[in-house]
Parts: structure tokens; C-alpha cells; sequence
């Protein structure tokens, strides 16, 4: 995994066959054409004038354990019934698609300001030119979504088998896009959560009646988290090729971890606790940007860290995101009662803040698989073709975006915006800078 100024993009892409009726907004029946209505953002605090239209609310996954998912769904600004379907998703596990991927990364309001009063328009937004674009806060407990019973134990496999609950029901809401190309995108733990639904996706399609067919094209992954042992080593040889840490530590962690396992020795935990020490000086996550001198509004401390490299679920279980004070604006945003009604959230008066990570889910998390290369694998023997750019190995496409950290779309916003786009158009990126 990489954790400083080198973005490295995974991007797939899937043929699937499928016969669909299109069906506009026009052309919806009153009941379908109500429910979308009652999910349609007509106003937003601070929010600048725009020309698209914009939509959240929540999901109904679990009827008997009463679990829903929050969306926020933005339709491109021309043309949306012949524009791909994006879902992003951001990573943790346990953190925020709105809080990051909306607000601080791709989405059309970003850079919150430090008065919390003023929205910016993103002009790399995908609405502007590629896509529509859905945000989702999953699994259950992460951001506005809930349950109305525990976590109870959540993981890699629940969290796909709701988001592709989640799918099938939006779908249902938003008929007019289910003829439209659908790809998914993330980052981070998002290597677990984008592969592992496309999976799900893929295996229901096999079997599936026309009307639960999702026209699942192609899946991004950025900075992704897929094998617990390459991502462990990756990232202290870079911290230590970057003289982030000493030869002493570096050494020690060579001499007592052995990533390939499952479980790690005390002598292990004990070097690492030196390597996660850091995480209070610097941002580990853009290794050469400033840090914010307010405090997170989220942290993990250095014990917890440490347990969950122990436990084998790898470094970004740590909620991952880049800092220079964004993250504490959104989460003032977001927590604001007029914020939460212009966007039909918190309607069950959740008892907890809204957050951009959850720490009960991180701690909680009992379920997380030890390499999804695998799952790849399989979809690539199942139609996956090459984005056909760059490095290409065995049908999958490596990107490097120089000059950007963890979050690549906040600090590359033009070469994240390229790179999606050309992709979705299954088009060779330019040859020149842009």
C-alpha cells in the first residue's frame, strides 16, 4: 500500500451482457416519480447555484434488523440516462463516503470552509462531463446509517451482502438507471469493499431473474488495501525509504513481524508501537504536506493500531484520510440539524454524532479477508478487460499519480477527473501532461 506522494490506481473493467428498457424520468409511474421526490435536495446550507439535480435519503437493507444506508446521488449536469453509474466508496473500514469521498475528494461540493458556512464547487466533479455519481455510507453504523438493532459483528461479507441489498433497492427507486453501465470505485479498505461486492454482483448476475440484473461493467481501486501481507511490508519499506523511520526500527519489524501470518509475537506488537508512534507527528497519509493544528476529529491511538496489524487487517483499518483541516470543517457540516434535514438524514434521531469514521465498527470488525487478489483473479477470468493504459499486467492496469497522497482526487482533482473519465470511455489516457 502506498502512503505518500505515489497513487497507484487498480482499474478493471468487466464485459457483461444485458437486454434493458429504458426508462427516463419522464416516463416514470406517480409512485416511483413520489419516492424520488421526497429524496430530492431542493436547498443545502451555504450551497452555491447549480445546474443538476441532486438526491439522498435512505435505503431500507434489512427490513427484521431495521438496517438502512444513506446515499447521496448526483445526476449528471447533460445528458444523465446516457452517463455510467458510479458508486464510490470510501474505506476504513468504518469511514465515511460523504464525509470523504463527497466532501473532501470527488464530489461537487468540496473544501468546506473554516467558517463551516460556505459550500465550493468542484469543478472536477465527473457530474460536469462523465458520470453520475452515488455516494454510500456502508456498512450500518458508519455516517448516517443505522440500525435499529447491534452491529451485530460486522465484516468484509456482511457489508457486500447489504450494499448489493442496497443496490437492488435503489435500483427499484431510480428505475431510469438501471439500463445505464455501472461501474464502482474507492480507495483504501475500499480494496476489500469494491472487488468483494463486484464478486457479489457478478455471482448474483449468473443466476438472477432480468429484474435483479445490474449492469456491472468495471470496478477502481486507489491506494487499495488487497493482501494483508504485501500491504504490511509495502508500507514500512517505504516509511523507512523515506526516512520516516530509523534503521533500528526498521530492523526490529523485519526481525519480529512476519506478515504472512495471521496472528504476530509480542516482540512484533513492540515494534510496531514505534512505527505507529508517528502517526502524532506527521501525516502518514500525504508524507509531505502540512499537518492540521487542531485536533482530528477521529483518532486511533497508538494501541489500537498496533491490535489491528496484530489481528491481521492491515494498516488502513486505522481510518485513513488526508488532514490539513478539512476533516474537522465536514464534520462540523454535517453535524449541523439544518444540514441534516435539507438532506432527509438522521431521521431516526440517531443517539450518536455523525462521524467521519466509526470507532465501535473499527473495533468491532471480525471479518476481514486476508487477500482479495483472488477475487480479482476471478473476475478477470470471468470478462474483466484492460483498461488499456500505462503498465498492464495480466489484465490488470497499475496508474501512478505523481504529487499525490492517500486521497488522490484532493490532491490531483484534474489527473483523478482524467483518469476515471478516460476509463469509464474505455479510451487510452492523453500522452501529454495535463
Amino acid at each position: 500500500m502506498d502512503l505518500s506522494n505515489l497513487a497507484t490506481y487498480l482499474c478493471l473493467s468487466l464485459y457483461v451482457s444485458g437486454i434493458f428498457s429504458v426508462v427516463f424520468s419522464w416516463e416514470l409511474d406517480p409512485e416511483t416519480w413520489a419516492l424520488q421526490e421526497a429524496d430530492r435536495i431542493t436547498w443545502l446550507p451555504s450551497q452555491p447555484p447549480v445546474n443538476f439535480r441532486q438526491y439522498s435519503g435512505y435505503v431500507t437493507v434489512d427490513e427484521k434488523q431495521g438496517k438502512a444506508l444513506f446515499y447521496w446521488f448526483f445526476e449528471a449536469t447533460h445528458n444523465p440516462q446516457d452517463k455510467p453509474l458510479l458508486l464510490w466508496l470510501n474505506g476504513g473500514p468504518g469511514c465515511s463516503s460523504v464525509g470523504f469521498g463527497e466532501a473532501q475528494e470527488l464530489g461537487p461540493f468540496l473544501r468546506i470552509g473554516p467558517n463551516f458556512f460556505i459550500l465550493f464547487l468542484n469543478l472536477f466533479c465527473l457530474i460536469f462531463s462523465a458520470a453520475n455519481l452515488l455516494f454510500l455510507e456502508s456498512p450500518v453504523g458508519v455516517g448516517f446509517s443505522y440500525s435499529n438493532t447491534s452491529l451485530n459483528n460486522p465484516g468484509d461479507n456482511s457489508t457486500a451482502q447489504d450494499s448489493y441489498s442496497f443496490l437492488l433497492n435503489w435500483l427499484k427507486k431510480f428505475p431510469q438507471y438501471k439500463s445505464n453501465e455501472f461501474y464502482i470505485a474507492g480507495e483504501s479498505y475500499g480494496g476489500h469493499y469494491v472487488p468483494q461486492l463486484a464478486e457479489v454482483i457478478f455471482d448474483e448476475n449468473e443466476k438472477t431473474i432480468k429484474d435483479n440484473f445490474i449492469n456491472l461493467k468495471g470496478f477502481i481501486i486507489g491506494n487499495a488495501l488487497m493482501d494483508f501481507e504485501t500491504d504490511q511490508d509495502g508500507m514500512i519499506d517505504y516509511a523507512w525509504g523515506h526516512a520516516v523511520i530509523s534503521d533500528g526500527v526498521y530492523r526490529d519489524i523485519k526481525q519480529y513481524c512476519n506478515f504472512s501470518r495471521q496472528n504476530q509475537t509480542q516482540n512484533c506488537a513492540q515494534a510496531l508501537i514505534k512505527y505507529y508512534q508517528l502517526f502524532d507527528l506527521i501525516d502518514m497519509y500525504s508524507l509531505y504536506t502540512p499537518t492540521c493544528p487542531l485536533p482530528r476529529p477521529f483518532a486511533a491511538t497508538t494501541a489500537a493500531a498496533t491490535a489491528a496489524s496484530l489481528r491481521a487487517t492491515s494498516l488502513s483499518l486505522i481510518p485513513a484520510g488526508y488532514d490539513p483541516c478539512i476533516m474537522n470543517y465536514a464534520t462540523t457540516y454535517f453535524n449541523r440539524p439544518d444540514v441534516q434535514q435539507a438532506l432527509h438524514a438522521n431521521i431516526t434521531k440517531i443517539s450518536r454524532p455523525w462521524s467521519l469514521c466509526s470507532n465501535e465498527l473499527f473495533d468491532g470488525w471480525n471479518d476481514s479477508t486476508f487477500s482479495v487478489v483472488p477475487i480479482i483473479k476471478k473476475l478477470i477470468d470471468g470478462g474483466i478487460r484492460v483498461g488499456g493504459w500505462t503498465i498492464t499486467y495480466e489484465g490488470l492496469t497499475f496508474i501512478t499519480v505523481r504529487g499525490a497522497g492517500h486521497q488522490v482526487p484532493t490532491f490531483a482533482p484534474n489527473r483523478s477527473l482524467q483518469l476515471i473519465r478516460h476509463f469509464l470511455a474505455n479510451k487510452n489516457l492523453p500522452t501529454q501532461p495535463f
